[in-house]
């Protein structure tokens, strides 16, 4: 049975960590005295879910993680720090420490190394995570145990939801272009001028013109989507923009 610690100190353990070439070896004073710091745990670097959604997210908010007094995101793994080090720049998650623990000591003293020879790694950590103040654990969002490897509670927006859980939910905001498409160039203007945050695709670059019309049904560009809605182009964007209050942790959210 996996073991909510909250209230509890965590486990000391070493961590051997590479900085360029050399060994740094790090305690776990080193990582959380003094410090409110949200982990998060998962089964091994490089694996699906951890790649596409758990890193990305945390990565993607840090930002609103520091203004709400979180002083560090750190990612736990049971690999090497070789391992940890080409996973991070793999990820160009920059604003995420990322955290061998490679001989499992630290996630054997929370209680979350677990088995998971099937699937051929051997002992790895259960995904979850944890809001850590001066090294007492002040919250913890545990996977259910079941097979397999679930993932529902231990993700950035449950941590943040916790943090400010009156917060308006952070715009997810992504332009579908074209280089040299005047209209494209004035949708990302407006979201500059506005200090929002978002991502651009480039035709023929980052998606084709099948694409387009498998997501949007469209072919006019730009298409815009925000929070999985469909917005449509410059003009909509900028009526949506005049109807709805954004406020200033969601520009800066992203």
């Amino acid at each position: 049975m996996l073991e909510n610690r909250e209230g509890q100190r965590v486990p000391q353990a070493n961590f051997k960590t590479r900085v360029e070439n050399d060994w740094v070896e790090l305690t776990s004073d080193d990582v959380f005295k003094g410090k409110t710091v949200a982990v998060f745990s998962l089964p091994g670097a490089f694996t699906p879910t951890c790649s596409s959604s758990h890193v990305p997210r945390y990565n993607q908010l840090a930002g609103r993680f520091k203004q709400l007094g979180v002083d560090q995101i750190v990612c736990v793994s049971v690999n090497d720090a070789f391992v940890m080090n080409e996973w991070k720049e793999a990820q160009k998650a920059d604003d995420v420490m990322f955290l061998p623990d490679g001989n499992g000591q630290f996630t054997d003293g929370m209680g979350m190394l677990v088995g998971k020879e099937d699937l051929g790694f051997g002992k790895r950590s259960w995904r979850y995570s944890m809001l850590v103040k001066d090294g007492v654990i002040d919250k913890m969002f545990v996977e259910p145990q079941e097979p397999g490897d679930p993932y529902g509670v231990s993700d950035a927006d449950s941590m943040l939801e916790y943090l400010a859980p009156n917060a308006p939910k952070p715009l997810d905001i992504t332009v579908f272009s074209r280089k040299g498409c005047e209209h494209c160039a004035r949708a990302k203007g407006i979201l500059r001028d506005t200090g929002i945050a978002f991502e651009a695709l480039e035709l023929n670059v980052d998606y084709t013109d099948r694409t387009l019309r498998a997501v949007a049904d469209a072919t006019s560009l730009p298409q815009i989507f925000i929070n999985g809605k469909q917005i449509g182009g410059a003009d909509e964007l900028q009526t949506w923009l005049k109807s709805n209050s954004i406020t200033e942790e969601q520009r800066t959210a992203a």
